[in-house]
């Protein structure tokens, strides 16, 4: 896959889920069990799991979470009239749980080991929308520096 809709295809545009968003707005991690638990079929809570999972250097789990993110991203995908390749842009924010998961998902193999998954989940998101992959990995670094700790030097001066 090139990434170029040489087919011309119509993108796949995901419809909203607005209640599950809502649930993960600001959820502890604790919380996100009961969050994919009320939501199963939801690529973004799956995503948002495997992440957490991933951050707690928890690479199976992640594996895990994220394998059954991208099955129920591929579910939502099909029923939304998507044949197995075309655009899934980005930009289009109900689509972003899917491709989450995908990168989770290609994370995850990368740190076990598994080389023919990583290039094909590559491919695959490349071929869903060229900027994912970088868009993504944007996002968690901005994540990732906000509650990063503080990084202030103070020095305490005094007699002995």
């Amino acid at each position: 896959m090139t990434g170029d809709n040489l087919l011309n295809q119509p993108e796949t545009l995901l419809p909203a889920e607005t209640e599950v968003a809502e649930a993960l707005q600001g959820v502890s991690i604790s919380d996100l069990p009961a969050v994919v638990a009320a939501h199963p079929t939801s690529s973004l809570a799956w995503a948002a799991l495997a992440d957490a999972a991933h951050d707690d250097g928890r690479t199976l789990d992640s594996y895990a979470y994220a394998r059954v993110g991208y099955h129920r991203g591929l579910d939502a995908l099909r029923k939304a009239g998507w044949r197995g390749q075309g655009p899934v842009p980005w930009r289009h924010e109900p689509n972003r749980g899917v491709l989450r998961a995908l990168y989770a998902l290609r994370r995850a193999a990368a740190e076990i080991g598994e080389t023919g998954e990583v290039q094909r989940l590559t491919e695959f998101l490349d071929g869903a929308d060229r900027s994912a992959i970088a868009q993504i990995e944007a996002e968690q670094a901005a994540s990732h520096a906000a509650v990063a700790p503080p990084t202030d030097t103070f020095i305490i001066r005094g007699e002995d």
